[in-house]
């Protein structure tokens, strides 16, 4: 999720835990432990790739967050010596307040993985956008309101008020993804589908984009929203591009990402001869937002190429609108919002 999310979320976690014994130091200190977990993108990764998908690696690891604990807990105590006959307090507060962001981070599309060193499994229940106003606003109103209320119950009634309307929402999000995945499997060919996911459109969870891969040089996109009068997904094909990227699967950045998107990949091939590979989970359409330029052709052969990042394009005018009137199920063009 968005960091404003994760501080929000971390310092909610400490005022519910520890802030009646110990004031405004729960929330601060809950908010940047929220924070730490992200921390791992100042780390001078070799390429972006490599960024990209290490990114929620070992920060993120369950494993890696409960040996820090201890450490933050005791800091947090010599900081404020005041605090420390709420020692247990302190190491619940910091436990709770690390582990729920990489926990959060799994119900995105991203991938977490949270389970190094014994396993690099990326995580990505994909039931929320990584950022959902409804999840985040109850939150970030409850803290501000137990600050402003500074050892009143009501604050702190807020307070946890926030953070359960945020857990029921990220508890409804599961519920509308079983639905939509009920709906997809209703909708796909018979044959032919290979994987497929579904993953809530920006900022909201009405609307649902389903992406298919097929395996035979094409995947399909289509979306499908609750208010639809139709229960059905309908689907554009695009080409996957999968041939041009053959001749660089030995690549280690291009296999990497091969691996990390769980083979919702596309390539494409650029009018400069370049070679580019994107990760199709994130984003919409043509404006997707993680693409690596990995290879160029020369001549008829395609060889590697200095990993950079190919910039997404953003969405085009009128992108916004278009997307509104799909969430509202009156949209003329039922599987193309960023590019028609």
């Amino acid at each position: 999720m968005d960091t404003v999310t994760q501080v929000a979320l971390g310092a909610a976690v400490g005022e519910t835990v520890l802030g009646r014994k110990v004031g405004w130091r729960a929330p601060v200190w809950g908010g940047l432990c929220g924070l730490l977990p992200d921390l791992d993108v100042l780390w001078p990764y070799v390429d972006p790739v490599a960024e990209f998908t290490w990114h929620r690696g070992y920060s993120h690891s369950f494993a890696v967050l409960a040996l820090a604990t201890p450490l933050a807990a005791w800091a947090a105590t010599r900081i404020h010596p005041a605090t420390r006959a709420h020692s247990r307090g302190w190491l619940l507060l910091v436990f709770l307040a690390l582990v729920t962001h990489p926990l959060l981070d799994c119900f995105t599309v991203y991938g977490t993985q949270v389970l190094l060193p014994f396993s690099d499994l990326p995580v990505n229940w994909s039931t929320i956008f990584v950022i959902d106003p409804v999840f985040s606003v109850p939150l970030i109103l409850g803290v501000a309101a137990a600050q402003a209320g500074r050892g009143r119950r009501l604050g702190r009634r807020l307070n946890n008020t926030g953070l359960a309307i945020a857990v029921a929402w990220l508890a409804c999000t599961i519920a509308v993804k079983a639905h939509v995945n009920r709906v997809t499997e209703e909708s796909l060919p018979a044959a032919g589908v290979t994987r497929w996911l579904t993953v809530p459109s920006p900022f909201n969870a009405v609307l649902w984009r389903v992406v298919a891969m097929t395996g035979d040089g094409r995947y399909l996109e289509g979306y499908y929203s609750l208010l639809d009068a139709e229960r059905r997904v309908s689907f554009v094909s695009r080409p996957d591009g999968h041939g041009l990227l053959e001749p660089l699967r030995g690549e280690a950045p291009v296999a990497r990402l091969m691996w990390f998107s769980r083979g919702f990949f596309a390539g494409r091939e650029l009018e400069s001869g370049e070679i580019v590979i994107s990760d199709l989970r994130m984003g919409l359409e043509e404006s997707l937002a993680f693409s690596f330029v990995v290879g160029r052709r020369e001549g008829r052969a395609i060889g590697p190429a200095p990993v950079r990042s190919w910039p997404s394009p953003g969405f085009p005018s009128g992108a916004v609108g278009r997307l509104w009137d799909r969430i509202l199920g009156r949209s003329s063009h039922p599987a193309c919002i960023a590019s028609c």
